[in-house]
C-alpha cells in the first residue's frame, strides 16, 4: 500500500484508525461522571495532540536518525506562527497560502541555522542551536526588525493577531475565522450525543489530522529510503564515514532542513487553529518540550514521538486541572482524617504540581524504559507472545504423549 512495506503500511492504518476514532478513544466516561475529568476529546487539545506531533515527528527526524540534539527547534515553530498570520492580514483567513508560506520561510530559516550549526557536532551543535534559538526569540520579543523598518512584525510581547485595519485584499463579506477554501471554518464543530456522553468532532482538527498523516507516511519512506539509511550511519560513526572520504554534511543539513520544515508546519497549524503569533512559542522550553515528547516516545522509532507528544500534553491539560476539590470528591468515602491525609500526600503532584509528576515518570521511563513508550509495548508484546509460545508448546508435548496429533 503506498509503496510500504506491510509493517509499516499497518502501522499507518493503526495510526490513521486511532487519529481519526480520536473524539470516542479520547472519551471514555461519561460527561457526568466524576471520571469525566480525565476526558480529553474536546477540540483544542485534540488539535494539539496532532500538531505536537506532527513536531515530533519531524524532530524526530534529526534526533533520532542522526543523533544530533537540536535545543532550537521552537524557533522554526514560532516562524510558521507567524508567517500564517501574516497571510491572514495581508490576504484573508483562508490557511493554505499561510501554511505554504510557513514551511518555505521555516526552511529557508533552518538551511541557515544548519549551515552555521552543523559545522561542530555533539553539545556544541547543541548550543549552538539554542543560541540562535534565543536570538530569534529575543529579536521578535522586542521586535526588533520592526523597529529597524519603522513599522510592526512581531508585535513584541504583544503578539500578533488580525485587526480590522489590516489590508486582507481578499477578504469576503462576514469572513470572521480561518477557513480551508471558503468551505468550512477551522472552528465548527459538531457535537454528538449518545446518553450519557458526549462526542466532539471538529473540523480543525480533522484538517491537522490530514497533515499528520501526511507527514507520518513522509517520516515512514524517509526511514526506509537510502537517505534514512545514511543518516543512521552517521549516528551510528560519523568520524569513520569521513575517513572513507564521504562527506556527511549534505546528509545532515538536508535532514535538518526538513525537520525544520515540520516544526513550521506545527507552527502554522498553531495559528490555524487561533489566530495568533507570539514570541512564547520561540522560547527554549518548547525545544526542551519537543525533545521530551521524543525519548518518552521512544527517539528513533517511527510512533514514538506521536505517543510522547499526546502524553505529554495530556498531562499538561489533564493533571494540571485536578486540584484538591476534585481530589476530596474522589476520596470522600474515607473518614475525614484519612481523606485529609491521602490529599496532603497527592496534592503536590497534581495541579501546578503536575510538572513534578511528568519528571518522575521520565525518570522512570529512562532508566527502565530506554526506548520510551514503544519498548514498553515491545515488552508487553513479547511478554503474550512467549506464553502464546509456552501455552502451544505445552499443547504439543501433551499431544505427543498422547500419540495424537496436536489440535489444529
Amino acid at each position: 500500500m503506498l509503496g510500504l512495506k506491510k509493517t509499516d503500511a499497518t502501522l499507518l492504518i493503526v495510526v490513521t484508525i486511532l487519529t481519526v476514532f480520536a473524539p470516542f478513544i479520547l472519551n471514555p466516561f461519561p460527561t457526568s461522571s466524576a471520571m469525566a475529568q480525565f476526558n480529553a476529546g474536546y477540540p483544542d487539545l485534540m488539535q494539539r495532540f496532532i500538531i505536537f506531533g506532527i513536531f515530533a515527528i519531524g524532530f524526530n527526524l534529526l534526533f533520532g536518525l542522526t543523533g544530533y540534539l537540536s535545543f532550537g527547534h521552537a524557533a522554526f515553530l514560532g516562524i510558521g506562527s507567524y508567517a500564517v498570520v501574516w497571510m491572514y492580514k495581508l490576504l484573508d483567513y483562508n490557511v493554505l497560502p499561510g501554511l505554504v508560506l510557513a514551511v518555505i520561510v521555516s526552511g529557508i530559516f533552518a538551511l541557515a541555522i544548519g549551515f552555521i550549526s552543523l559545522r561542530r557536532s555533539g553539545i556544541y551543535f547543541s548550543i549552538l542551536t539554542l543560541a540562535f534559538a534565543q536570538m530569534m526569540f529575543a529579536i521578535s520579543y522586542s521586535d526588533l526588525i520592526g523597529r529597524f523598518l519603522g513599522t510592526t512584525v512581531t508585535n513584541g510581547e504583544t503578539g500578533l493577531q488580525v485587526y480590522t485595519s489590516d489590508p486582507q485584499i481578499l477578504l469576503s463579506a462576514g469572513e470572521t475565522a480561518p477557513h480551508f477554501l471558503g468551505l468550512v471554518e477551522m472552528r465548527s464543530t459538531y457535537t454528538l450525543d449518545a446518553g450519557a456522553w458526549s462526542f466532539d468532532f471538529n473540523a480543525g482538527y480533522y484538517f491537522c489530522v490530514v497533515f499528520m498523516l501526511m507527514a507520518f507516511y513522509l517520516a515512514i519512506r524517509i526511514f526506509r529510503s537510502p537517505f534514512g539509511l545514511m543518516l543512521r550511519a552517521v549516528k551510528s560513526n560519523q568520524q569513520r564515514m569521513s575517513y572513507t572520504g564521504l562527506n556527511t554534511k549534505p546528509y545532515t543539513l538536508a535532514v535538518f532542513v526538513i525537520s525544520g520544515m515540520y516544526a513550521g508546519l506545527a507552527g502554522g497549524l498553531l495559528a490555524a487553529m487561533d489566530p495568533l503569533a507570539g514570541a512564547e512559542r520561540m522560547q527554549w522550553t518548547a525545544s526542551g518540550e519537543v525533545v521530551l515528547m521524543t525519548i518518552l516516545g521512544g527517539a528513533g522509532t517511527l510512533i514514538g514521538p506521536v505517543l510522547g507528544a499526546g502524553f505529554i500534553k495530556y498531562f499538561e491539560n489533564i493533571f494540571s486541572k485536578i486540584n484538591d476539590n476534585v481530589l476530596h470528591q474522589w476520596f470522600a468515602f474515607m473518614p475525614d482524617g484519612l481523606e485529609d491525609f491521602v490529599v496532603f500526600v497527592i496534592h503536590p503532584f497534581i495541579g501546578k504540581g503536575w510538572h513534578l509528576t511528568l519528571g518522575l515518570m521520565f525518570m522512570m521511563v529512562v532508566i527502565f524504559l530506554p526506548g520510551g513508550l514503544v519498548e514498553g509495548g515491545q515488552r508487553i508484546g513479547r511478554i503474550f507472545r512467549r506464553k502464546d509460545r509456552n501455552s502451544s508448546d505445552a499443547e504439543l508435548d501433551a499431544a505427543k504423549q498422547r500419540n495424537t496429533p496436536p489440535a489444529e
